[in-house]
C-alpha cells in the first residue's frame, strides 16, 4: 500500500470528505486530490494531516502497520474553523504573549532548556541547563492530555532525521513523567550518552526499534535486549513547534 492508498483510507475511516479535510488542515481540496491519485508523494503537512486523520505519521509515511495498531486516539481538538475533529491528537494550543504578559490562573510557564539540542541526527551530549527562558502553556490543556506541568520541559531539536515532521531548530515539549514506550510514539531519549528524539516501537524478546521520520538517510536501528539497556527514555513528546 502506497502512501496515497493510506493516505485515503485513514480519511474515509475518519469520515471526512476531501473538502473537510482540506478546511481542517488548511489547504484546497485539489491538493488532497492531488495526494490522493499519487501526484504528491510528499504533503508539505503531513504532520498536521496525520493529526487531523488520528493516525501516527510514521504510519502515513511508511506504512508502519505496528504503529497504525498500536495508537490510541486522544482527546479532541477544535481548529480556527470552528470544527472539530474526535481523531485529532497530540496537540495542545498555545496563545502569544511575552515576558511582560502577566500569568493568569490557567497558566503555567515550562521551563525552555536553550543550552540542551536534542538531535534528530548525530546526536548531542547531555547537558542539562535549568537558566533561561520558559515557555507558556494552559494547565487545562496539559491536564487533559496527562500532563503534570512540573514535569514538562521544552527543548530545541537539531539535525534533519525527523524530517519532514520536525525540522532542524523546532521545539519540542516533553512529558518527562511518561518513559513507558507505547509503540509508534515519539520520546526524548539518552542513548549511550547522547540525546536524541525518535519514534519507538518494542520488539520480541525485549529489543528495540528506533526509528527516524527521514529514513533514506537515516535506517531503522533495531536494537537486541542487551543493546536497548543503553536507552534511557527521558519522556514522550507531547508537543512540537514548527515556524517556517
Amino acid at each position: 500500500m502506497k502512501l496515497k492508498d493510506r493516505f485515503k483510507q485513514a480519511r474515509e475511516a475518519a469520515k471526512l470528505t476531501q473538502d473537510e479535510l482540506g478546511e481542517l488542515v488548511g489547504v484546497s481540496q485539489v491538493s488532497i486530490v492531488k495526494i490522493e491519485n499519487g501526484k504528491t508523494k510528499d504533503p508539505r503537512k503531513i504532520n498536521d494531516f496525520a493529526r487531523v486523520l488520528g493516525v501516527p505519521v510514521d504510519w502515513l509515511l511508511h506504512g508502519d502497520s505496528d504503529a497504525h495498531k498500536n495508537h490510541i486516539k486522544e482527546v479532541p481538538f477544535s481548529f480556527g474553523s470552528g470544527k472539530t475533529n474526535s481523531n485529532v491528537s497530540h496537540l495542545i494550543q498555545l496563545d502569544p504573549w511575552d515576558n511582560k504578559t502577566p500569568l493568569n490562573d490557567d497558566e503555567v510557564e515550562v521551563p525552555f532548556y536553550i543550552e540542551v539540542e536534542l538531535s534528530a541526527g548525530i546526536g548531542s551530549t547531555i547537558q542539562l541547563e535549568t537558566s533561561g527562558p520558559k515557555l507558556r502553556f494552559s494547565k487545562s490543556s496539559l491536564r487533559k492530555h496527562g500532563i503534570d506541568y512540573n514535569a514538562a520541559a521544552c527543548v530545541k531539536v537539531s539535525g534533519n532525521s525527523m524530517e519532514p515532521v520536525i525540522p532542524d531548530g523546532a521545539t519540542v515539549g516533553i512529558d518527562t513523567a511518561n518513559t513507558t514506550i507505547k509503540d509508534g510514539d515519539m520520546f526524548a531519549i539518552d542513548w549511550a550518552g547522547a540525546l536524541f528524539v525518535k519514534t519507538l516501537t518494542r520488539r520480541p524478546g525485549g529489543g528495540l526499534r528506533i526509528r527516524s521520520f527521514n529514513m533514506d538517510e537515516y535506517p531503522d536501528e533495531n536494537l537486541t535486549l542487551e543493546e536497548a539497556q543503553q536507552v534511557r527514555v527521558i519522556g514522550r513528546v507531547f508537543w512540537y513547534s514548527v515556524i517556517r
